[in-house]
């Protein structure tokens, strides 16, 4: 038997992804019409050894009750699924570490952890495969290929060649290390816990022999898997890399979003997941339209689009590479062109609604990931060419141009915008 820990973080984290962030958790952000850490559950749902899912953060319970409920109902057949709230933020193994009784319930033979705003194609079959295979391995790392200009912006590790186990290990180092990345998934042995407790004993409020008596003081160090656990124990022959080729993303701004859209949509389309056309609109590419939503017969979405529950899509309308969220409206011969339309937002007819491609991989570059660009230029301080971003329940007027602009939420615009905030 099988366990799986997704990591989420709190309200705290997650700035880049404003202002989507401001009114929904960013875990339960919408991607391919389904919560973004929904794919990771699915996922988990299809590894028959995974009989339980725990969800690690410190949002409020109350954030994600409704989510939990939904997942339980909807999974009971195949998995188990809860949501443990830590009191603070307490590191990526703080965290599972707080939590261990939890996760070791039921004598587990090992445990995902997930980062939770990962997107891929999760290999988590492969994973035990590899796993099973190393008789001392306390951790098995999902990797992948990255440029070597983009490497440093993850965790880097050396890998033995015949054996893949990590010989060295550093979380975005200042000089280039390795082209072969942490993705962020980890399948670890429950002997794990033990290598924690090392770093545990040193954020105790009470000194402490073993594990059982630790307890976080109110100034408590955060452990990390990453900088703490994972860098001790690289080169002790105890953790090993799964190279993977599959698509692998990190979803930290909104504009990997849109990305992130795209290829889940064309993975819910291998597998037959997408919803059918029925209501006689045209769509190019893959598309996602929530059953509950109104697209008029003369709209054409396409490709990469999805279209959340209750929306209105009015005639004429053209949508392409956007993320249209629950409640959205968009009046008659709109054009909506690489941005998120946040929820309850209202657009006018004979408006234009585009922004810019940002960060999408370079083709001609083998391995090559998804630039995550700051909002602003740090040489000028200018906002950098983005998607554009319609907060919740923003008003857009008719036959207005709103061009990679971000529009915080409840406002109404009166003109047309271009390479702005609205505040």
């Amino acid at each position: 038997m099988l366990k799986a820990v997704i990591l989420i973080g709190g309200p705290l984290k997650g700035t880049r992804f404003r202002p989507l962030s401001l009114d929904i958790p960013k875990p339960l952000f919408p991607v391919a019409g389904l919560p973004l850490i929904q794919h990771h559950i699915e996922a988990c749902a299809q590894v028959p050894q995974i009989k339980e899912v725990l969800i690690i953060g410190y949002y409020p319970q109350t954030d994600l009750a409704q989510f939990v409920q939904d997942m339980t109902n909807q999974y009971s057949d195949r998995l188990k699924i809860r949501y443990l709230q830590e009191f603070t933020a307490l590191g990526t193994a703080g965290g599972l570490y707080h939590f261990r009784d939890q996760i070791r319930y039921g004598q587990p033979q090992a445990f995902f952890v997930m980062n939770g705003d990962v997107c891929a194609d999760f290999p988590l079959a492969a994973m035990v495969d590899v796993h099973k295979s190393k008789d001392k391995a306390l951790i098995t790392v999902l990797a992948t290929e990255a440029t070597r200009h983009q490497s440093m912006h993850y965790g880097c590790m050396v890998t033995d060649k015949e054996t893949n186990a990590i010989e060295h290990y550093v979380e975005k180092p200042s000089t280039f290390v390795s082209t072969l990345v942490n993705c962020g998934v980890y399948l670890c042995s429950t002997e794990l816990f033990q290598t924690i407790s090392v770093f545990a004993s040193g954020a105790c409020s009470v000194s402490a022999g073993n594990e059982d008596s630790y307890v976080f003081g109110s100034n408590h160090d955060v452990i990390r898997l990453e900088q703490d656990v994972l860098r001790h124990l690289a080169g002790t022959g105890r953790a090993y890399a799964a190279p993977t080729l599959n698509w692998w993303s990190q979803l930290k701004t909104a504009g990997a979003a849109i990305y992130a859209n795209r290829h889940y949509l064309a993975l819910k389309n291998n597998m037959g997941n997408l919803p059918t056309n029925t209501g006689g609109y045209t769509t190019l590419g893959h598309v996602y339209v929530h059953p509950t939503a109104k697209v008029h017969p003369t709209a054409l979405l396409g490709p990469n689009v999805s279209i959340g529950a209750g929306a209105q899509i009015a005639a004429g309308v053209r949508i392409k590479e956007s993320i249209i969220l629950q409640d959205a409206c968009i009046s008659q011969h709109s054009l909506v062109m690489h941005s998120i339309v946040g929820k309850s937002a209202k657009i006018g007819a004979w408006c234009r609604v585009e922004g810019t491609p940002c960060g999408d991989p370079n083709p001609n570059k083998p391995f090559a990931k998804m630039d995550q660009l700051p909002l602003f230029n740090a040489d000028d301080g200018r906002l950098n060419p983005s998607i554009t971003i319609l907060g919740c329940s923003v008003i857009v007027p008719p036959e207005i141009i709103l061009l990679n602009s971000v529009v915080l939420p409840y406002k109404s615009l009166t003109r047309s915008f271009k390479n702005e905030i609205i505040l």
